[in-house]
């Protein structure tokens, strides 16, 4: 009796010790991604006003490429990404810490001036490198610095985007397709929930839309899953443009300058070619008006997906998500009303959708919705996510998150996204 009296009270203090070492790092780490992420938010914002008020700021875009290029230089961390951050999940490699400040440079000289991202990329880098350090600063064994790497992705996220439950939900599921690490669960929620908390109470506002969701009718469910289909397509469009211009600038222009400065004076022609400002920055004016207003253009979705990948390709920071949020908008916006779907709640579908499809993960985009579109058409989010997840392929916006499964059969394949050599039948 004495001996099993033992073993309960040991087992107690363990559970009681794991989760304190837990809720004292998420706090830690949430804390830490909370401000500097409001710091990050603002940074974002400002450029992304002195750019509209200064439209003189475009011409400058090939010299900020030069100066991303020579801060990445200047780091070591050239070459060095959001495929890094998974990677140290994988296998546990190293996060060097000089990549939270090179990221966080780039991006806001990326927005200054005019390139087409996102802000997750650095969210996802720079939370990563915060956990990973802060882990470090613990003396966390392999196990455990992997679990703080995912804590400080969704803790950043969280506090760009407002959104701590999906936040929670990507950060585990992203990495390892098919495969949910339940254990991290728990530190990644209590960080996105902390993170989220500072960024309100410093005043920043969580990303969110005004948007009527038709009632539930079986006919329009089909008309969802139709319009979810093309969406899949869209968001593999989108992957494989942008994986294939990096690809394409990297071979024409292995100097990194040249290849920065040369994609900075595409893009200031691209601009004035199609006579419009929209497709530069996040564009989450172009995004809220097809949510909102039911308001987008024909090609939107087109020239988007052409602006970011000559921006990531030539070497410019920021990220995919959001840009993939624009490119779902502004296409749901245009086809859902050929299907007999109103126009914005279309543009909603296509936002979380096309996400979905980019990123591989139907449930994190599913919680995504509700948080950012309330819960009401929560059946037809989940279904177009179900779906456009079916039909966007092994595309995907990281090229080190591995699919361990079929997304049509219950088989185990593990394979990298993206890799064409193995993509199965």
């Amino acid at each position: 009796m004495k001996e099993q009296r033992k073993k309960v009270i040991s087992s107690a203090g363990l559970y009681a010790g794991t989760l304190l070492k837990w809720v004292t790092l998420a706090g830690l780490i949430g804390l830490v991604s909370g401000l500097l992420g409001t710091v990050f938010h603002v940074g974002v914002e400002i450029a992304t006003e002195l750019r509209g008020a200064n439209a003189w700021l475009l011409w400058l875009l090939p010299v900020a490429g030069l100066v991303i290029v020579a801060i990445y230089r200047l780091t070591h961390t050239e070459g060095q990404g959001t495929n890094d951050i998974f990677d140290q999940v994988h296998q546990g490699s190293h996060i060097s810490l000089l990549l939270l400040p090179a990221i966080f440079c780039g991006t806001i000289l990326t927005h200054l001036c005019g390139g087409s991202a996102g802000r997750e990329g650095a969210a996802l880098q720079m939370g990563g490198a915060i956990g990973f350090h802060t882990g470090r600063l613990f003396h966390l064994d392999d196990r455990d610095l992997r679990t703080v790497t995912m804590t400080g992705m969704a803790a950043f996220f969280s506090a760009l985007f407002g959104t701590p439950v999906a936040a929670a939900i990507f950060a585990v599921m992203v990495v390892s397709v098919g495969q949910i690490y339940h254990a991290n669960y728990f530190p990644s929620l209590v960080a996105a929930i902390v993170a989220y908390g500072v960024t309100l109470a410093l005043g920043v506002s969580p990303t969110s839309f005004s948007v009527q969701a038709p009632a539930f009718d079986v006919v329009l469910t089909g008309k969802v899953a139709l319009l979810a289909i093309g969406c899949g397509l869209v968001s593999m469009l989108f992957c494989t443009a942008v994986h294939r211009a990096e690809d394409i600038l990297k071979k024409w222009l292995p100097n990194a300058y040249l290849r920065a400065f040369a994609g900075g004076l595409v893009l200031v022609a691209l601009t004035f070619l199609c006579g419009s400002t929209r497709y530069n920055g996040a564009g989450m004016d172009v995004i809220t008006a097809a949510i909102e207003q039911g308001r987008a253009q024909p090609l939107d979705f087109v020239w988007k997906i052409l602006f970011t990948a000559i921006t990531l390709g030539a070497g410019f920071k920021g990220g995919e998500v959001v840009p993939s949020f624009f490119v779902g908008a502004v296409f749901g916006c245009m086809a859902g009303p050929l299907l007999g779907i109103p126009a914005g709640f279309a543009a909603a579908l296509g936002l979380v959708t096309v996400f979905c499809g980019a990123a591989n993960c139907p449930l994190a985009a599913t919680a995504l919705s509700v948080e950012l579109f309330g819960a009401d058409g929560l059946v037809y989010f989940a279904l177009s996510c179900a779906v456009g997840n079916l039909f966007s392929g092994y595309q995907g916006l990281y090229s080190s998150q591995t699919i361990l499964y079929s997304k049509w059969k219950a088989r185990y394949i593990h394979i990298h996204a993206n890799d064409h050599a193995n993509t199965p039948s």
